[in-house]
């Protein structure tokens, strides 16, 4: 008789944050796919609900709830209706993210402000929630969705460096104060990804969506006792080293 292989995935409640398009969208499928329970976030209503009615209608069990990561209410909420519907919460990939091009001097207080609302303090106020679950259960998984622009910045994206900068010392925060608690934290860098993001780099050497998606299912399935606080990946071809 052929034994049936349970995923490491399978039954794990993950919130997926910026759920409704690109890289979002891509490893809410990937997930599925491997059996866990999905809890989809996202701002639009409409593309959020094509999502994840399309996921159920291959049999995935998905909860969506609208969310702007960067308002305090709608992130507590999110959290409170995963409880409510699964009462745990195994994993969550704070994906949700923008970004604008401008030079620093024509970076407007709005345009900077918001990029950080966005990309920083929504995951920091994503990840407290979570870890006030995750030190209940003494276990759980946070993975961020950084840039290779934490290390090697891009001209003409002061905000969008700071913030994901800022993203590495949120994760290795996270990482130190979760470990007692059976609490780990990574962050993936990924270069340049074939998405709507990066149509302002068309001529740039690309990778596709699921390049990026097979690291972070590598990240989510680790043993619970290992950790990859860090990783790189991105096309052999794009200007990463050397363009610092």
């Amino acid at each position: 008789m052929e034994t049936v292989r349970m995923s490491d995935l399978d039954g794990k409640v993950t919130v997926i944050t910026g759920g409704s398009s690109g890289l979002g969208k891509a490893l809410g499928q990937a997930f599925i796919n491997e059996g866990a329970k999905l809890v989809l976030a996202a701002r639009n209503l409409q593309r959020l609900d094509a999502v994840a009615n399309q996921l159920r209608s291959h049999g995935g069990h998905v909860l969506n709830v609208q969310t702007d990561v960067s308002r305090e209410s709608d992130v507590a909420m999110l959290f409170e209706k995963t409880l409510k519907e699964f009462g745990r919460l195994d994993i969550l990939v704070n994906n949700a993210g923008m970004f604008q091009s401008s030079s620093i001097e024509e970076t407007t207080r709005e345009m900077w402000q918001k990029t950080v609302d966005v990309n920083l303090t929504g995951p920091f106020l994503c990840t407290r929630e979570a870890v006030k679950i995750m030190k209940r259960q003494r276990a759980g998984r946070i993975i961020n969705i950084g840039s290779t622009c934490a290390q090697m910045p891009r001209p003409n994206a002061v905000a969008y460096n700071c913030t994901k900068i800022g993203l590495v010392g949120l994760t290795k925060t996270t990482a130190l104060e979760g470990r007692e608690f059976g609490i780990s934290a990574s962050c993936i860098h990924p270069g340049n990804v074939n998405t709507s993001m990066m149509t302002q780099t068309p001529d740039e050497p690309m990778m596709e969506l699921d390049d990026v998606v097979r690291v972070v299912l590598t990240m989510a399935t680790l043993p619970p006792q290992t950790n990859m606080v860090e990783t790189i990946v991105l096309p052999v071809a794009q200007l990463y080293l050397g363009r610092g």
